[in-house]
């Protein structure tokens, strides 16, 4: 919609935010009139119209098999959408049209903006499955003459109230209509059902709707009040109400078709079953995070035992041996303890990352400098864990074997996301300055226990693969390439 009026039209930013607010709420007025509807703006010369938007109903047979987004049309060649637009008024004259066989009747409704004629919605009813209305259709049907004349008066949609239709109640899900005391005159029997399911008992035809509302839900005290002006339809609202076997959804639609409030539409729809998915969500993300918060917990102990362990041993070797076991136990519990924070299993691994590279460089303080640059990303807990356990290896074999005791140094992991849209891959390089490899050297075939562990975990675990080399001028480089699935931005 934007690209048409921009390039065919006169209308403003505002005019045009207008224009999608109404586009947000017309499928209601389609389904209430058992219609398609087509918006017509005039273009910028005043000759013809721009099809800027279309809705079918979801309540009845489209009139349009064909898109109609787009299609220009000159002036005089529709003359309801000409009488529409130059007198303001909501043209019905003319006998209906025939396409492909089929009669549609053709009504054009002015949109019209702070005194101004924006643009023409035509609505077309399909007549092919014309039959005598039951009182539901023509309870559908006098709304939809409201709202209509609502859109042709600059009433409706509410400004600021722009909705979202995928979230909101529709026509189908449950209607009530409200005089203009807020008591009910007609309900359909989706509306019934939902009210059924928060206990009431009887018919709600003759009844308040706000009053009857808040005798269903608990006791609220002071907010029963505010309760039944809401569901009594006096300003457009949406809300929910609570019984103790149910949930409703509403939406209060004032109607003002003449600028007097004559009564309103309130659409409902039963979501029980869907808030108690929620909830149940809800204390599944919660147990999952607490289990993660727990794990993080126990494996924090087990590196304290272990450096309690490692302060009563003898052996240097065995000493060292049991710090690296509480630098991997760590490197662990770090992933843990970012997954406790999210509700989802996915970590945003920068900041693993840094605090690995930190906990690793202690091995060395104030001689080895430790940086990164680029960015790991957003991460799946079954790719971070072991790339966690990875970086702290490389990085720790890096510290301990790249540099001379005492040696000045620097330690860079780059991390760069790439591979294409449908194989998205993480390429990550820790690259050193020191005294490099030895001659020789195999990084397939090397048995040191962090080398192997490297390994499983690359090839094993994450499916990737791993090289270590001599760096481009002077050190080490360890190339980790691994599958990873894309970002949602």
């Amino acid at each position: 919609m934007n690209d048409l009026v921009r390039q065919h039209t006169a209308l403003s930013d505002s005019d045009l935010e207008w224009l999608h607010t109404l586009v947000s709420e017309w499928q209601l007025l389609s389904d209430l009139s058992f219609a398609d509807l087509v918006l017509w703006v005039p273009t910028l010369d005043g000759t013809r119209y721009v099809s800027v938007a279309q809705m079918r109903p979801n309540t009845g047979p489209t009139s349009y098999q064909d898109d109609m987004v787009g299609h220009l049309v000159p002036r005089g060649r529709r003359p309801m959408l000409d009488s529409a637009l130059d007198e303001g008024r909501i043209v019905r004259e003319g006998d209906p049209e025939w396409r492909e066989e089929v009669p549609v009747r053709v009504e054009s409704i002015p949109v019209r903006r702070e005194g101004r004629v924006l643009g023409v919605i035509a609505r077309n009813t399909n007549l092919l499955t014309v039959r005598t209305p039951s009182r539901l259709e023509l309870t559908y049907l006098q709304s939809a003459s409201d709202l209509a004349q609502m859109i042709a008066a600059g009433s409706f949609p509410f400004p600021g109230q722009q909705v979202d239709m995928d979230a909101s109640p529709r026509a189908g899900d449950g209607l009530i209509r409200l005089d203009a005391d807020g008591v009910v005159q007609y309900a359909s029997p989706n509306a019934l059902s939902a009210y059924h399911r928060l206990g009431l008992a009887a018919d709600l035809v003759g009844h308040h709707l706000g009053r009857a509302t808040a005798e269903l839900a608990p006791a609220r005290g002071p907010v029963d009040e505010a309760l039944v002006k809401l569901a009594s339809g006096w300003a457009p609202r949406e809300f929910e109400v609570e019984g103790d076997d149910g949930v409703i959804q509403l939406r209060a639609i004032p109607l003002k078709p003449k600028g007097t409030h004559i009564g309103s539409l309130v659409l409902l729809r039963d979501v029980t079953e869907l808030r108690r998915r929620e909830r149940e969500l809800i204390t599944k993300d919660a147990t999952i995070r607490e289990i993660h918060h727990r794990v993080k917990n126990n494996l924090q102990t087990v590196a304290a035992l272990l450096r309690l362990q490692a302060r009563r041993m003898d052996s240097a070797q065995g000493r060292e041996a049991l710090n690296e076991a509480v630098r991997r136990v760590g490197s662990i519990a770090i992933v843990h303890e970012t997954l406790s924070q999210n509700l989802d299993e996915r970590v945003e691994f920068d900041e693993i990352a840094d605090r690995v590279l930190a906990m690793v460089a202690e091995i060395s303080p104030g001689k080895v400098t430790g940086r990164r640059s680029g960015r790991f990303g957003i991460l799946d807990a079954e790719v971070a864990t072991p790339l966690s356990m990875v970086l702290t290896e490389v990085l720790q074999n890096a510290l301990e074997h790249a540099f001379a005791p005492g040696e000045l140094g620097t330690v860079e992991v780059n991390a760069v996301r790439g591979g294409s849209s449908t194989e998205p891959r993480l390429r990550v390089t820790v690259q050193d300055d020191g005294r490099g490899l030895p001659e020789g050297f195999d990084p397939q075939r090397a048995g040191n226990l962090g080398l192997q562990i490297v390994r499983t975990l690359v090839e094993g675990e994450m499916s990737g693969t791993f090289d270590m080399r001599p760096a481009p001028e002077r050190g080490t480089q360890v190339v980790l390439d691994i599958p990873v699935r894309a970002e949602k931005h």
